[in-house]
């Protein structure tokens, strides 16, 4: 038993553990795309964190069901990233920077509930299609981008080799590539909702939209999404040269299945399968472009 702690305390373990809460929290935001995709956000009513009143729904219907999936998902998370502070803590010093990410997880955990709780409590789900739905939405997702990515960086920094540091030209690259590709996410849920709300019957009536005085805002917006896609594209492809071999065919080979992915999501009017393995695809690419310029956020040092 005491060998078993001792390896606890010494963090034996621990980057394996980290990686499996990230992981775990891609399987969350998945799911959340299925709930927004499938009008599911309101099947557990106007009650949160209980279900209609409940801690287990009876006889569900099946939006019930996709929505207390995402709830019990994001509970079993939370306890997740809960030991994941406390053994980080645990075995890291003080000042260490892996300390530091566990506590940024930590922190938008409790924002991304937050925010789950206005979406449910404002009634900001289903056939909603107001501009605040539109804020809450946006605020959500660029929340989730940087839980995701705190929790990248716990797993990451765990890892025993460091990240080599960037040139000059590579961190103007990197800055510009990671506030892209947050931009090109958080306007990309919009996009998302745009088609489950409004659905179209052809690309030609969809781009018709795009271009409408008298469509719905939200369609009037999607072109947004592709915009800043295209700019994150152009910043990644400058930060590529800036990279060693073997991170920089990683993350090129991610954007270009993403890119892949984004134009077949737009020609076959984004059916929910397709959806999901974009949106899954993005975030691999942005734990990608989060691990490959760590060092810019957060220079190797040794806790004093």
């Amino acid at each position: 038993m005491s060998r078993i702690f001792a390896g606890i305390r010494n963090g034996r373990g621990l980057s394996a553990y980290a990686a499996f809460v990230v992981g775990f929290m891609v399987l969350v935001i998945l799911e959340g795309a299925v709930v927004r995709a499938t009008g599911s956000g309101a099947g557990c009513g106007a009650h949160w964190p209980l279900c209609n009143g409940e801690i287990l729904p009876h006889h569900p219907r099946l939006a019930t069901i996709i929505e207390f999936t995402h709830r019990s998902l994001t509970g079993i998370c939370t306890t997740l990233v809960a030991v994941l502070i406390a053994w980080t803590f645990l075995a890291r010093p003080r000042g260490d920077r892996v300390r530091k990410a566990a506590v940024a997880t930590g922190i938008l955990l409790i924002t991304e509930g937050a925010l789950g709780a206005l979406l449910v409590l404002g009634h900001y789900v289903e056939n909603n299609a107001s501009t605040a739905r539109v804020i809450v939405q946006c605020v959500h997702f660029t929340n989730t981008m940087l839980l995701l990515a705190a929790m990248a960086l716990t797993w990451w920094w765990l890892r025993p080799r460091e990240t080599t540091p960037l040139c000059h030209t590579g961190r103007i690259a990197a800055t510009l590539t990671l506030l892209a590709t947050i931009l090109t996410g958080a306007t990309g849920s919009v996009a998302a909702l745009a088609d489950t709300l409004f659905p179209s019957p052809s690309l030609h009536a969809a781009l018709a939209q795009d271009f409408s005085s008298t469509a719905p805002l939200l369609i009037r917006m999607r072109w947004i999404h592709p915009a800043t896609a295209i700019f994150a594209f152009a910043a990644t492809l400058w930060l590529l040269p800036q990279l060693k071999s073997a991170p920089r065919r990683w993350l090129a080979g991610l954007l270009f299945t993403q890119l892949a992915l984004g134009v077949a999501d737009v020609l076959l009017l984004a059916p929910l399968s397709l959806q999901v393995l974009h949106l899954l695809f993005a975030d691999l690419f942005w734990i990608a472009v989060v691990a490959t310029t760590s060092s810019l956020l957060s220079p190797a040092h040794q806790a004093s």
